[in-house]
């Protein structure tokens, strides 16, 4: 199929969203998670809301049965609803989260404004308490070379040791620039083997699979490289995101191979409707 970046996607999602039921987090915490690990929110979804009342929104998540939940930095997603963020001290943010049961160990941070301050990016993510700071993509060119990926490697892994110095896990997800393809060789496939796998770990988009890239395959494949995953339902017949569970992808198998890979934590990350049905089928998984 046509290839689809990540945000397309997310909003070929949005219009197929399924009306379903949800469990509220007080039942959910009597029963057992994949991985033993909390369900988590990626809060891009839902940044329109974010934009309008973020407590508001971290108290629909919680009640949605979202127990963890990754943010979006206010400067690098400033145009994108996450701007409100930065009126909120550290301990404010953490209070809000608190006081709506659920709590926050990642967010996601352009590389723009860590090339442009990762000092004070790295004061704000210790101010709320995160240990984990993702970078989307490394925002190569569309047909790189390979200088171009090494380049790219070589400036990601001085970050990396920026960050490990402040006692925070740098990470990469897969956007644009990581699906390429250099001379019949994956971009990404090149990435791994140039970071250094402890200064930079990996956050695995699921639904990539639409491009081939097998969240299962990678997690065996490099063992330790990862540290979260995005999740998405993904339908092989119909060709379109659906809530998780009600797909056609092995999430048994998925998680099983998460542990290999090195899981932390994941997050669901599709319309909210969707994201609210996935919950369920996600408490009832064992693994």
């Amino acid at each position: 199929m046509p290839a689809i970046s990540r945000r397309e996607f997310l909003k070929n999602a949005a219009t197929h969203a399924a009306a379903a039921g949800f469990l509220c987090a007080g039942a959910l915490e009597l029963r057992a998670n994949p991985l033993g690990l909390p369900i988590g929110c990626q809060t891009w979804p839902v940044r329109a809301m974010i934009a309008k009342d973020f407590p508001g929104t971290i108290k629909q998540l919680a009640a949605a049965g979202f127990q963890t939940i990754e943010l979006c930095s206010p400067v690098g997603y400033a145009d994108s609803g996450f701007a409100g963020l930065a009126k909120y001290k550290g301990a404010e943010l953490g209070r809000i989260l608190g006081d709506a049961g659920v709590t926050c160990v990642s967010s996601h941070f352009g590389i723009k404004e860590l090339r442009e301050n990762q000092e004070g990016r790295i004061a704000w993510a210790k101010d709320v308490g995160l240990t984990q700071m993702i970078v989307p993509s490394l925002d190569g060119p569309g047909k790189p070379t390979t200088d171009d990926v090494k380049r790219a490697a070589d400036e990601y892994n001085k970050m990396g040791e920026q960050s490990a110095k402040a006692g925070i896990q740098q990470a990469l997800h897969n956007e644009d620039f990581e699906l390429s393809m250099i001379d019949g060789k994956r971009t990404y496939d090149l990435l791994l083997d140039s970071l250094d796998p402890k200064l930079v770990k990996f956050q695995f988009q699921v639904s990539t699979i639409s491009r081939g890239y097998d969240a299962a395959e990678y997690f065996t494949k490099y063992p330790g490289r990862f540290i979260s995953m995005h999740v998405q339902g993904w339908s092989a017949e119909a060709k379109k995101v659906m809530p998780v569970g009600q797909d056609t992808l092995d999430w048994k198998k998925i998680f099983t191979a998460a542990k290999t890979g090195g899981i932390k934590n994941y997050f669901v990350e599709m319309n909210l409707e969707m994201m609210k049905a996935s919950v369920p089928y996600l408490h009832d998984l064992q693994v």
